[in-house]
């Protein structure tokens, strides 16, 4: 190995809290089945305890590597929780279809799931705050960055930018049809997959060229 070559991907660890017990078939903790499901989402939803109650929130994330990043305002409470040493459990869902079965007990979803435990870092050094923020930015539009007008210092001092690692996590997921018992097969009863995916549509301009009163 030359002293040049890229620093190999540690894998994820497996704990018996992202160790899942129930239908444990569904579960991966392989990282390249982890940042794929993470890279076709858009919304997390980020829980800790904020003052001895669980808080949760649902907020747009993106993925740099083997980390995941969020931004919001430095007075967000659940924000500054976590970096008071809080641990946090972050959770991606993304539904790929309805299953419908013969029975309403086999009905399912067919799904693709992460979960993060861990610890928040605030990204407080300019320039990787600055490769942050365009990721976040890029990832919605390519190219976009170099067409917009970057944050200035004020919007800065107001926006704390946190990531997580990526690395006590878990992945589940269910795809296919229904299955259900034998002796409902003979029903007389459409069965199956009616596939859900998120679609984007026609942009629709903003043609307002003034500033709102």
């Amino acid at each position: 190995m030359t002293d040049d070559a890229p620093p190999k991907t540690p894998p994820i660890l497996q704990t018996p809290r992202n160790t899942l017990q129930r239908l444990s078939r569904r579960a991966s903790y392989n990282r390249d089945v982890i940042n794929a499901i993470l890279d076709d989402g858009y919304v997390a939803t980020v829980s800790a305890l904020v003052d001895g109650a669980v808080r949760a929130q649902p907020i747009y994330y993106w993925r740099m590597g083997d980390e995941l990043f969020v931004h919001g305002s430095r007075h967000n409470a659940l924000f500054k929780s976590l970096l008071e040493g809080r641990e946090v459990c972050i959770t991606v869902a993304l539904l790929d279809g309805l299953v419908l079965a013969r029975s309403a007990f086999h009905h399912s979803m067919n799904y693709r799931s992460v979960v993060i435990y861990g610890m928040a870092r605030e990204v407080t050094d300019p320039a990787e705050r600055n490769a942050v923020l365009k990721a976040s930015v890029e990832r919605l539009a390519k190219g976009r960055w170099e067409q917009i007008r970057k944050p200035n210092e004020a919007e800065l001092r107001g926006t704390m930018v946190l990531g997580f690692p990526i690395s006590e996590a878990s992945a589940k997921a269910r795809a296919g049809g229904p299955v259900d018992d034998p002796d409902d097969y003979g029903m007389p009863v459409w069965a199956g997959v009616i596939p859900c995916a998120v679609t984007f549509g026609e942009e629709i301009e903003d043609t307002n060229l003034q500033p709102p009163m």
